[in-house]
């Protein structure tokens, strides 16, 4: 996970086709989806991804209601255009990671 939380104006303001991976180094959930994760995004090189530790007092998670870990946003240009949350299936990521590629 990231040492240094970006702020949400960081995030508003990154170009191109970013992931956001909210989690916490302790979580299940998240250490289970890792491999998933690592697989899916080896194909896209040109998706950036951003790990953040998220938990109690973390401004960054807040400020995009996340609730759960793991939590992947799915960001062209600082926009949000799609979520998984928790149990992350194969499929479904991979179906967004191409989605949010193809997007010019």
């Amino acid at each position: 996970m990231e040492n240094r939380e970006p702020t949400r104006e960081e995030v508003n303001a990154l170009n191109g086709a970013t992931l956001l991976e909210f989690g916490a180094t302790w979580c299940g959930y998240c250490k289970a989806a890792q491999p998933t994760i690592t697989s899916a995004l080896s194909h896209f090189p040109n998706i950036r991804h951003i790990q953040i530790e998220d938990g109690k007092g973390r401004r960054l998670g807040r400020s995009f209601h996340v609730k759960l870990w793991p939590t992947l946003i799915f960001m062209k240009d600082g926009v949000e255009l799609k979520r998984l949350v928790r149990e992350i299936e194969a499929t479904e990521l991979r179906a967004a990671l191409v989605s949010l590629s193809a997007l010019p």
